[in-house]
């Protein structure tokens, strides 16, 4: 993105002094990190900040929010004082409706709203969305804003932008990364932050439950025919069964793209009434593409979508309905 992109950013968010900065419903680390960095470069700036959800962090996100910067849409309602944002800042998506049902409407009041982001957008980008899809991730974009502010990073603020980078590129693995994500990489390991450290808060903060459900679930991974689709299907029982949750399965989808000739790995987790797919490539499959025509979307190489379930309907007849429209995208995309 030229240098223009940020210009235009950093004007905008220099005229308001009161800022509300919040991110997607069920964040992730891209989102989460990228509320913190930039939240505290803006406090370095004089800006009276406060980072608000549409309910509290998991707490595997903990070792991230230890200071409580980040609240629930509840806690900010009890504990503000006086404070009126004048701009509203939503991190790593487009929508409002994706900050959740109560964030949602608590927002409806306000007009002054933009958004940054990386993720595609399906309609005419507004005034409003700085959106930048050649970013690796939205902490790539809060990175490179927080240079164009002259602010040095700090050891937090290089601590979340890393975390959010390396989660949203799959530890540097999609085609995404370029040469501008490692020279920013670079500058934040100036700060003496430890990826070592960076990277077992995020990814070794398991139990020995999170590990057996994980074998469990590649014990019963799947492939199509041609071997170029697996897919594995996490069920609330089985979260049950092994004392886990939805957040301890968000890694395990990665497993299936190192098997040998697969060009789509898709995740399946039950959710209540709702079944959830993830889908994953190496990029020279657009399952972003393929996740719109199931009424959902993301990257070329990691998108996503969700399905209701109607009362009395077989989740397992959705699955098996989605692999086959998923395999006949692929075929077609082969054939061409």
């Amino acid at each position: 993105m030229d240098k223009s992109f940020y210009l235009g950013l950093k004007k905008y968010i220099l005229k308001h002094q009161n800022i509300l900065i919040t991110t997607h419903v069920v964040p992730d680390a891209d989102g989460i990190g990228s509320q913190l960095a930039l939240a505290e470069a803006l406090k370095k700036l004089g800006k009276t900040v406060f980072c608000v959800n549409d309910d509290e962090l998991d707490k595997r996100y903990s070792y991230l929010n230890s200071d409580k910067t980040i609240v629930s849409l509840e806690e900010y309602l009890n504990i503000k004082k006086k404070f009126q944002p004048e701009l509203v800042i939503v991190i790593d998506t487009n929508k409002i409706s994706r900050t959740g049902i109560k964030m949602k409407q608590y927002l409806s009041v306000y007009g002054n709203i933009i958004f940054i982001d990386h993720h595609p957008f399906e309609k005419p980008v507004e005034s409003k969305h700085f959106i930048d899809q050649t970013a690796a991730a939205t902490g790539q974009i809060i990175g490179t804003l927080i240079k164009e502010f002259k602010i040095p990073f700090s050891k937090n603020i290089a601590r979340g932008l890393y975390t959010a980078i390396l989660i949203d590129t799959n530890t540097f693995r999609y085609p995404s990364v370029t040469s501008e994500t490692h020279e920013l990489i670079a500058e934040l390991l100036e700060t003496g932050m430890k990826t070592t450290d960076a990277y077992n808060e995020i990814y070794g903060a398991k139990q020995l439950c999170n590990m057996h459900l994980l074998g469990y679930i590649l014990n019963n991974c799947q492939m199509n025919k041609s071997q170029n689709i697996a897919w594995i299907v996490i069920y609330d029982k089985d979260l049950k069964k092994f004392n886990s949750t939805i957040e301890d399965t968000h890694s395990y989808i990665n497993n299936l793209l190192i098997l040998q000739n697969v060009k789509i790995a898709c995740m399946f987790r039950e959710d209540g009434r709702r079944i959830r797919l993830s889908m994953r490539s190496h990029g020279d499959i657009d399952v972003g593409e393929i996740a719109e025509e199931l009424g959902g979307g993301g990257h070329a190489h990691s998108a996503a979508t969700v399905f209701e379930v109607p009362p009395g309907y077989d989740k397992n007849s959705i699955i098996e309905n989605s692999l086959s429209r998923i395999e006949g995208f692929l075929n077609s995309e082969l054939d061409s």
